[in-house]
């Protein structure tokens, strides 16, 4: 009787097929992060992206239609960790808004900072290509709403809005600030800072939405 499994769940040395899709596309992904985050965008090419993961040109066409694909695919690949990493940050924090604020922005820096790669993808980047820039306006309501579900109730929801939104923008040229050189503080200090900007944010606005 011939066997009812897909062709994707046959196995070759222990994997299925889709097992190797999948681990030739993280291949590729790595080799984008690689050449994204240490040379820019412009040294982003097929070839050097095939050259850099060993796989050919067919297994690059397999997973990307082209260039720009693969580089919205590595940079949504860093932004979906560093909001995982937030998510993670946040839950398994202490139990006070001081707590969870350290948390989350300790978090991100060891994100960024420790794999340099990824705070140039994530922050720097963006700065000088336009599909990347696009792509990272897109995704500010993400990161906003992670903002907004932390702050203190009573905030009206438009003040709660802007404050959010003003929040991630202020930390974001911040940390582009810290990356690209031109803001020479330690560390700690950038951490520090950070905490508290974040915990002083909600109190631009009165509980009550009056101003």
């Amino acid at each position: 009787m011939p066997s009812t499994r897909s062709t994707e769940q046959r196995t070759w040395a222990g994997t299925t097929l889709a097992d190797r899709r999948a681990a030739r596309r993280r291949q590729l992904l790595d080799a984008g992060l690689e050449l994204l985050g240490n040379e820019g965008a412009a040294a982003v090419s097929v070839r050097a992206v095939c050259r850099t993961a060993r796989l050919t040109e067919r297994y690059f066409y397999e997973n990307f239609a082209g260039r720009e694909e693969l580089l919205v695919a590595v940079y949504e690949h860093v932004a979906r960790q560093a909001h995982d990493v937030l998510v993670r940050a946040v839950r398994e924090a202490g139990p006070t808004e001081t707590d969870r604020a350290r948390a989350a922005v300790s978090a991100f820096v060891e994100l960024i900072l420790d794999d340099p790669r990824k705070g140039t993808v994530l922050m720097l980047v963006p700065q000088t290509d336009p599909l990347l820039g696009k792509r990272g306006h897109e995704l500010l309501p993400t990161f906003a709403e992670l903002v907004h579900e932390q702050l203190p109730g009573g905030i009206d929801p438009a003040n709660r809005t802007m404050v959010a939104l003003g929040l991630v923008g202020a930390l974001a040229n911040l940390f582009i600030a810290y990356l690209n050189g031109s803001l020479a503080v330690s560390r700690d200090q950038l951490v520090d800072h950070c905490v508290h900007l974040v915990l002083s944010s909600a109190s631009l606005y009165p509980s009550d939405g009056i101003c």
